[in-house]
């Protein structure tokens, strides 16, 4: 049975982490209003870029293809990982990282048997969560959230891209939490490459007259659409853990 003296230290450290959880509180809930407007201000934003590029691209000839949308055998996977660099914020890391083991397992096993499934992590727990699992990182971030600009998400961005074009890497998938409201997130997979051009709703056939070529506009306008969806993606993420703190 526990004496005095530890009953009084418990108290006394349940008290210090309540101190330091109110003041994380109260940080996360003056960044969540700024990460909240900027994630959806950028989501409509990113959907009618994609609308834009659906209605140009109907256009196309049938015989132009993006290198970003090669569709090839799976044989070499990457895995896009968020989370945050820092604890205290409920199952916010823990269930996306369960989220992306139980992604990679159904989906890629045969790739997985072979060591053909490698990593990213943004995020200091996100990286900690794979170096225990023993995968091969091939790149992390730490910094990426003390910086979130779409500048330093399109640094990220553009490697992942360069590699899939020369065939590095066969599929690369986003895995985050993607912000709903302040009480709950979602945790969402999000294919990034083959860059695959789908029209929403507002999408439709056009009838223009293109300079330069369409062919030009579509191939300067696919990858400038891809560094949105993957700038839009960590500022979910972001969004995300501010709500869960």
């Amino acid at each position: 049975m526990a004496g005095l003296k530890d009953i009084r230290n418990r108290i006394s450290s349940v008290k210090s982490t309540k101190q330091i959880t109110s003041a994380m509180k109260m940080v996360a809930a003056a960044k969540l209003k700024k990460a909240q407007d900027r994630v959806l201000q950028i989501r409509p934003y990113a959907d009618k870029m994609r609308d834009v590029l659906a209605e140009v691209s109907s256009s196309l000839d049938k015989n132009h293809a993006s290198c970003y949308g090669e569709v090839r055998k799976v044989e070499k996977v990457l895995v896009v990982l968020m989370a945050s660099n820092r604890g205290l914020c409920g199952g916010f890391n823990s269930n996306i990282c369960k989220k992306a083991m139980a992604h990679v397992k159904e989906n890629y096993p045969a790739q997985l048997e072979k060591g053909n499934v490698k990593f990213i992590c943004l995020g200091k727990k996100a990286y900690d969560f794979i170096l225990k699992q023993k995968f091969e990182i091939v790149a992390h971030s730490e910094e990426i959230f003390d910086k979130l600009n779409f500048a330093t998400a399109a640094e990220i961005a553009e490697p992942i891209m360069k590699d899939f074009v020369d065939g590095k890497y066969d599929k690369v998938d986003l895995i985050y939490n993607s912000f709903k409201n302040a009480a709950s997130q979602e945790q969402k997979v999000e294919p990034f490459l083959p860059f695959t051009i789908e029209a929403g709703e507002g999408a439709k056939k056009s009838d223009y007259i293109f300079e330069p070529t369409v062919d030009k506009i579509v191939d300067d306008m696919i990858p400038k659409s891809m560094k949105i969806q993957f700038f839009k993606s960590v500022l979910d993420s972001f969004a995300a853990e501010q709500g869960a703190r």
